[in-house]
């Protein structure tokens, strides 16, 4: 046994671990790691490789592999469309829209039931049960709530003569289906903020009221910043799941009218499997793709590099 000889009491050292436990450590790992990897494989590379290799082909999806080599030419066309203009500025919008007012929203509704009033354990339940619901149920919900002609809010609104077409009209549908999406998805926000608020320890806020701060100013200069962490990972999800929307969009609208709701996932729907052209569906894929990964790289690069070294730090001292 080595020992350490510095001091006035000699330690003994670890002994080194043997190489055949190494190994079988290793392959202890390997074995573990394994399924999850051949999923991964299966269920996420393979499926973007194969849009990759489909979105330089004019192919139709049917007859075997795609043949007829046409180069960027659908990654040209696609970026030559009033269209594409049209769904990255859907984009932008619903964005904007979910930043300034969605998150802010949920964000109030958590830092009022974090305080202690009567029901909040109910009036959580409440506010997540829509997150609960899938996209299909909520868009079918909608759908008869905001019908035009015969939906339940048209009944309400026609008591002080406030009608509208709702989905109808390309000038209300944008804003009818935010308010579809911050229903649906407030509620999960909220959750995440009331449990970054829990994590944040009460002395600091007890010391600030001692100190005399108000109710604002507290929340401004101590619960904020300690939340910002779970701001920065909400704003993040939220785009995410706006660049990839489909689901609710699909439901409600198809896109309509006029191409007025349409996204960049209800686009490539249309042109994949409605109109049978499943190259330039591919080519709408890989730029629905790149921009996730440019986004999430720059995201992570630029707002979230100290919250994922603090993160990478703690890890390190775990081990």
């Amino acid at each position: 046994m080595t020992t350490l000889t510095r001091g006035p009491e000699a330690r003994p050292l670890p002994a080194p671990t043997p190489a055949p436990r190494r190994r079988g450590r290793w392959v202890t790992i390997a074995l573990f790691l394994l399924p999850a990897l051949v999923l991964f494989l299966a269920l996420v590379v393979a499926p973007i490789l194969v849009a990759l290799y489909a979105s330089v082909f004019r192919w139709n999806g049917f007859g075997g592999l795609p043949t007829n080599f046409i180069g960027l030419d659908n990654f040209t066309r696609l970026f030559s469309t009033e269209i594409f203009a049209q769904d990255l500025w859907h984009l932008l919008v619903l964005v904007v829209l979910s930043i300034v007012i969605q998150l802010p929203f949920s964000l109030a509704i958590a830092m009022l039931l974090n305080q202690r009033i009567r029901g909040r354990a109910v009036y959580r339940v409440v506010f997540f049960a829509p997150y609960v619901l899938s996209e299909v149920i909520t868009g079918v919900l909608f759908s008869l709530i905001l019908s035009p002609d015969s939906g339940l809010a048209n009944r309400i609104l026609s008591v002080v003569g406030l009608e509208s077409e709702f989905l109808a009209d390309p000038a209300t549908v944008m804003p009818s289906l935010f308010l579809v999406m911050t229903w649906k998805y407030f509620g999960f926000h909220m959750m995440i903020y009331l449990a970054g608020r829990q994590n944040i320890p009460n002395e600091l806020v007890e010391a600030a009221q001692i100190d005399g701060a108000t109710s604002w100013k507290t929340f401004r200069h101590i619960t904020l910043p300690l939340l910002g962490p779970t701001i920065r990972i909400s704003i993040f999800l939220s785009v995410i799941y706006t660049i990839q929307l489909f689901d609710l969009v699909w439901i409600l609208t198809q896109g309509g009218p006029s191409h007025s709701s349409e996204t960049m996932a209800v686009t490539m729907m249309d042109w994949g499997f409605k109109r049978s052209q499943v190259g330039y569906a591919s080519a709408i894929s890989v730029v629905m793709f790149a921009l996730s990964l440019v986004f999430a790289l720059i995201y992570q690069r630029f707002v979230m590099r100290r919250d994922l070294a603090g993160a990478t730090t703690t890890m390190g001292d775990r081990r």
